[in-house]
């Protein structure tokens, strides 16, 4: 009888152990699991950026972006729907394409709606990006930090800092995002001028 009873706290210490191991994986393989969806089934989407920090000390080298537009709340508040917008909630940008999609480098899409729910009556040459609003009245997107390659990061941002120079009234770079059908967005490359870098 003691026997038993031992077997079975055995087995009750054991699913004790194995059950939030089992869900702590889960939760960490599902973080990418869900980029890798988006980046499978995604559209791809020409963004305009603006370059920030070029280093983060915690983080190791890296590029910060701010989009054009996109990440600036007042810029936001000024597409139509925007009056509307909830600054703790998430939101959705309607980006529409450009004319021609086989430039190179790409033309960026056109942020053209703002709301507060996901819309559902998008043109065939629109798509919407889910973000969130932050602190200091900013908005993201996950799309805000380039990691730089070690061996490419002094060219990269050489090239950044020659094409910031010529006065051509646009910011000279952006990045290809993949975003899906629910608005989640992942990067894919960034463009410097005509030269792709892949993410």
């Amino acid at each position: 009888m003691n026997n038993n009873n031992s077997e079975n706290k055995n087995k009750i210490a054991w699913w004790k152990f194995l059950l939030p191991f089992t869900v702590q994986v889960l939760i960490v393989l599902a973080i990418p699991s869900q980029s890798l969806y988006t980046y499978a089934v995604g559209r791809t989407v020409t963004i305009q950026t603006i370059p920030v920090d070029p280093y983060d000390l915690l983080r190791g080298y890296s590029q910060t972006l701010r989009y054009d537009v996109l990440s600036s709340w007042n810029d936001l508040k000024k597409l139509p729907g925007g009056a509307n917008l909830e600054e703790t909630a998430t939101f959705y940008v309607t980006l529409q394409a450009p004319e021609s999609l086989d430039k190179q480098p790409p033309i960026p899409w056109t942020p053209v709606a703002v709301s507060n729910e996901k819309p559902d009556n998008l043109k065939d040459n629109q798509i919407a990006i889910a973000g969130m609003s932050q602190q200091y009245r900013r908005a993201v997107y996950g799309l805000e930090t380039y990691y730089m390659p070690e061996n490419k990061r002094n060219k990269i941002n050489q090239e950044i800092s020659n094409l910031q120079r010529k006065p051509n009234g646009k910011i000279p770079f952006v990045v290809d995002v993949k975003i899906d059908s629910r608005g989640n967005a992942v990067p894919d490359s960034l463009w410097i001028g005509d030269r792709k870098y892949q993410f």
